[in-house]
C-alpha cells in the first residue's frame, strides 16, 4: 500500500467517523421514537417496533403538539422573509452607496448580534407587556427579525458586493426606481445568497427557546421547541417516547430542506469576501 492509498483510506476512516458522530443523536432520537419501550438499550429490555407514539404526538389533545408546530412554522416563515427583505435593502445600501464608516457599520452590526439572550429577555418581556402583545406571533415575529439581521446582512452584503454596479446602471437608465433594480434585478441574480440567508434566518427562529418560553403562556401561540419542552409538566413524568417522537416529526422537515438545498447554503455562504 502505498503513500497516496494510505491517505484515501485515512481520508474515508475520518469521514466515516465524522458521519457515524453526527447521525448517532438522531439515529438513537428516531429508534426512540419507534420503540415501545424508551430503555430498549439495555440487555434485558428488546426492542418493539410501534408507531404508537408518533400517533400519540399527532392526535393527543393534552400535547397540542400540531398547533406548536403550525405555530413555529408561521413565526419563522415570517420572521425570515421579513429579516431578508430588511437585509437586503441594508445590504444594497452598503454595496451600491458610499458613506462614512461602512466598515465600522457593519462591526457594529456583528457586534451587537453577540449580546445572549438572557441578557435581553427581561427587557423584552417588559416592552411586549406593555405592549399587550403576550402570547401573540408578533411577540415572537419582532425578535426574531431583529435576531436574525445581522445574520443575513452579512451574507447579502457578501452576495450583492459581487453583482456588478453595471446592471444597476442599466436599469436606472431604463427607468427603474431603486427599489425596483433590487428586486427585478439583484434579486434573480443573487438567487442563491437570497434564498442561503431565508433558510438559515428561518432555521434560527425555528430552533429559538428562551424568548418563546418567557413570551408565550400556551398552545396558541408557543412554539415547537417549548412545547417539547414541557411534555414533562403535561403528563407528570418523562414520556421519552413522546418526545423523541414529536423532536423527530421537527427535525426531518428541516434535514429534508438542507438535503436538498445544501449546495445552494454552500455556495450562499461561501460567495466572496466583503466589499465593505
Amino acid at each position: 500500500m502505498n503513500e497516496e492509498q494510505g491517505k484515501k483510506i485515512l481520508i474515508g476512516v475520518g469521514a466515516l467517523f465524522t458521519l457515524l458522530f453526527c447521525l448517532a443523536p438522531f439515529l438513537y432520537m428516531l429508534l426512540t421514537a419507534l420503540s415501545r419501550y424508551a430503555d430498549f438499550l439495555r440487555p434485558e429490555t428488546p426492542y418493539v417496533l410501534t408507531f404508537s407514539h408518533i400517533r400519540t404526538v399527532l392526535s393527543s389533545e393534552s400535547i397540542h403538539f400540531v398547533a406548536h408546530l403550525r405555530n413555529s412554522v408561521v413565526i419563522s416563515l415570517v420572521s425570515a422573509c421579513i429579516a431578508v427583505f430588511t437585509a437586503s435593502l441594508a445590504a444594497y445600501a452598503v454595496t451600491r452607496f458610499a458613506f462614512p464608516f461602512k466598515g465600522l457599520f457593519m462591526l457594529t452590526v456583528l457586534a451587537l448580534s453577540m449580546f445572549p439572550e438572557i441578557s435581553l429577555v427581561s427587557y423584552l418581556f417588559a416592552i411586549m407587556s406593555g405592549l399587550g402583545w403576550i402570547n401573540t406571533f408578533q411577540a415572537l415575529i419582532f425578535p426574531y427579525v431583529a435576531w436574525t439581521l445581522p445574520l443575513t446582512l452579512w451574507i447579502l452584503v457578501s452576495y450583492f458586493s459581487q453583482i456588478p454596479e453595471d446592471l444597476d446602471k442599466a436599469g436606472l437608465i431604463d427607468g427603474c426606481s431603486r427599489l425596483r433594480v433590487l428586486i427585478k434585478i439583484i434579486f434573480p441574480v443573487a438567487a442563491p445568497g437570497v434564498f442561503s440567508a431565508g433558510l438559515l434566518a428561518f432555521v434560527v427562529a425555528f430552533n429559538e427557546f428562551l424568548f418563546a418560553l418567557m413570551l408565550t403562556t400556551d398552545y396558541t401561540a408557543r412554539t415547537v421547541p417549548v412545547g417539547i419542552a414541557l411534555f414533562e409538566g403535561l403528563h407528570g413524568e418523562t414520556p421519552w417516547g413522546e418526545i423523541m417522537a414529536a423532536a423527530t416529526i421537527t427535525t426531518l422537515p428541516v434535514v429534508l430542506i438542507t438535503l436538498v438545498f445544501q449546495r445552494r447554503i454552500i455556495h450562499g455562504l461561501t460567495r466572496g469576501a466583503i466589499k465593505a
